[in-house]
């Protein structure tokens, strides 16, 4: 099977650079998968989470937060993302303390709250506990 050479980097860092045989990525017009050969394009990214088929069963989650994904003329995807973090690198705490404190802001009658800031926080910890495979464990549940 032919492959991609993908890469994602963050303004931080490169995330995760490998061959791979497809990817899979949730953008702002909805779910599209990349696999080797795709015409080339360029599209803005949404909070989610990526899949990377880099064998034949083998699977990489990543929780992206927004950026763009590139697919150039010489088969190279390049993703340019806010944040990404690989899913053995999510703190599944965290998510789940951050998920519970966007979900008491939105819960929240105060009118000092930033709703979108509030929508937004929960969405990325959604994604990341998604990424790490811990959704059902919402809330220590």
């Amino acid at each position: 099977m032919s492959s991609l050479q993908l890469e994602i980097v963050t303004p931080e860092r490169t995330v995760f650079s490998c061959e791979a045989n497809m990817v899979v990525a949730q953008t702002i017009d909805g779910q599209i998968g990349v696999l080797p050969g795709h015409i080339p394009l360029v599209t803005p990214l949404a909070t989610g989470v990526m899949r990377v088929q880099v064998g034949p069963e083998q699977e990489q989650k990543l929780a992206i937060s927004g950026g763009f994904l590139e697919m150039s003329p010489d088969n190279k995807l390049t993703v340019l993302a806010r944040t990404a973090e690989l899913a053995e690198e999510i703190d599944v705490d965290r998510a789940q303390q951050a998920l519970a404190r966007a979900e008491e802001r939105l819960n929240s009658k105060s009118e000092n709250i930033d709703m979108v800031r509030a929508e937004t926080a929960m969405r990325r910890a959604l994604t990341r506990l998604r990424a790490a495979g811990a959704e059902d464990q919402r809330h220590g549940q």
